[in-house]
């Protein structure tokens, strides 16, 4: 009996007589990386050694080629998924990596969300909506400045209240000082107005030093995090999401575009299958250049059942508004967080009238 295989498909730009050979070239660079006439041993020729299994040729004159990976290669590492998935063709530019599909076993080694959609929809007593979520802007502000954004945020009733994703370690807004200044805020709005508000800090450096942030944390009682996994290492977000079962790990796609890897596949399935409980994305229409049926695809594969892992909340963002909200609800439906920033600050001394409105527009049913 075959052992299972993860189907890894790639884009490739070249010649269409020339397809067929440029992917048997990926098979190997992919998996034994060296001449296979070179290999002595029949089991790595017959099971280590990446297989071509299609070659189609496209309408736009790209093909796509379907490979499969051997499962040993990766060792359920995410790290080392991600180096047989894209490791070396990652330096090719007429290659691009498109979709990736792990067998259940698999799935169910690396987990996926802790909490996913129902575990957030728990945290924060948010049921039947979309919920609700700001970023603390600019870089540069001092805690007290933070807190008291939250404190207008939480009074008005957004569910998360999340780190910009520049946030680190500055000498003018230290981690510790900043978390503790606005998790105390937050905890005091939410006891005044009997809410249950989430604040994320963003997690920096290495794992070691995320490993400290954490802890220093929940020791306040905070429970939801964000981290760019493209900037520390996807399998830093496997290891903390291990180690802490009861938060929430919200990931930011920083670094998502450095790599040719196709939105739907690193922002829909990887970052869910290594943890992420939420997943940001550039919505359409905002200051990036996704078209809709990419983040369509994006939200679909964060929620669509698969091997059993828990659905992740998509996050749309990047330059949405309040008064996109009917839109946004009308794409994304309710299982979904809306994620806006800018739009919240720009009112500057009507801020929390801005987000009461973000609020109720959000709670308004949407039209059939």
């Amino acid at each position: 009996m075959s052992k299972p295989r993860l189907q890894a498909t790639y884009r490739l730009r070249v010649e269409p007589g020339q397809a067929a050979h440029r992917a048997r070239l990926l098979a190997i660079e992919q998996s034994i990386e060296m001449p296979p006439e070179a290999v002595g041993d029949g089991r790595v020729l017959d099971e280590v050694l990446a297989r071509v299994e299609t070659v189609e040729l496209q309408p736009d004159g790209r093909s796509l080629a379907r490979l499969s990976i051997a499962c040993e290669t990766v060792c359920e590492d995410a790290g080392q998924l991600m180096n047989m998935l894209f490791g070396n063709c990652s330096l090719q530019p007429e290659v691009e990596l498109v979709d990736v599909e792990v067998p259940p076993d698999l799935a169910r080694a690396f987990g996926g969300p802790n909490q996913g959609i129902d575990g957030l929809r728990r945290l924060t007593g948010a049921h039947s909506r979309p919920l609700t979520c700001t970023a603390l802007k600019p870089i540069g502000a001092t805690a007290a400045q933070m807190a008291a954004l939250c404190r207008a945020f939480a009074q008005a009733g957004i569910d998360i209240i999340k780190d910009d994703h520049g946030w680190a370690n500055q000498g003018s807004n230290p981690f510790a000082a900043r978390v503790a200044a606005c998790q105390r805020t937050v905890l005091d709005a939410n006891a005044a107005f009997g809410r249950r508000t989430l604040y994320a800090p963003s997690l920096f450096g290495t794992q070691a030093q995320m490993q400290r942030q954490i802890e220093l944390a929940r020791g306040l009682g905070v429970a939801a995090f964000l981290i760019a996994p493209m900037v520390c290492g996807v399998a830093t977000l496997s290891a903390l999401k291990r180690e802490h079962h009861d938060v929430a790990f919200i990931a930011h796609p920083a670094l998502g575009g450095a790599c040719r890897i196709d939105p739907p596949a690193l922002l829909g399935k990887l970052f869910r299958l290594f943890g992420a409980d939420a997943v940001i994305f550039p919505n359409h229409g905002g200051r990036f250049s996704y078209d809709a049926k990419t983040c369509q695809d994006i939200a679909r594969h964060n929620r669509a059942p698969w091997h059993g892992l828990r659905p992740a909340l998509p996050v749309p963002a990047g330059g949405m508004s309040v008064e996109r909200v009917p839109e946004l609800k009308r794409d994304y439906g309710a299982d979904c967080m809306l994620l806006i920033g800018g739009s919240l600050l720009i009112a500057r001394d009507r801020l929390a009238e801005r987000s009461r409105a973000f609020v109720a527009a959000v709670a308004e049913p949407t039209p059939a």
